[in-house]
């Protein structure tokens, strides 16, 4: 909100303004604009043109940020369905025949005398 004071101070460069009355329409009006410039410069404010714009740009971040939520929310599902998985084997592997060791194997073809 604009302060109360802002606002005195405004009526009062207006109000010098419109003292010298006497002089043309034209400089009175240059006068007054300077000093409502000069106030709203004060004020930091931004034109409409800049504001829609900005406007623009949040609305597309905005939309790029829930896209990107969506995505990593997707991708944390990918990763904990791939942990579960791996925490619950599905069946334990089949059983592959024993070799024998190699000093058995070495053994096998001897024959005691």
């Amino acid at each position: 909100m604009v302060s109360h004071d802002r606002i005195s101070r405004l009526a009062q460069q207006i109000g010098d303004r419109l003292q010298g009355a006497s002089q043309a329409p034209e400089e009175v009006q240059k006068g007054i604009q300077q000093v409502v410039k000069g106030a709203f410069d004060r004020l930091e404010l931004v034109s409409r043109e800049d504001f829609d714009i900005l406007m623009d740009v949040m609305q597309r971040t905005r939309a790029r940020v829930e896209a990107l939520e969506t995505q990593v929310a997707a991708l944390e599902a990918a990763l904990d369905g791939n942990a579960s998985q791996e925490a619950a084997p599905s069946e334990p592997p089949a059983a592959l025949p024993e070799e024998p060791s190699p000093e058995e194997d070495a053994g096998a073809g001897k024959t005691e005398r």
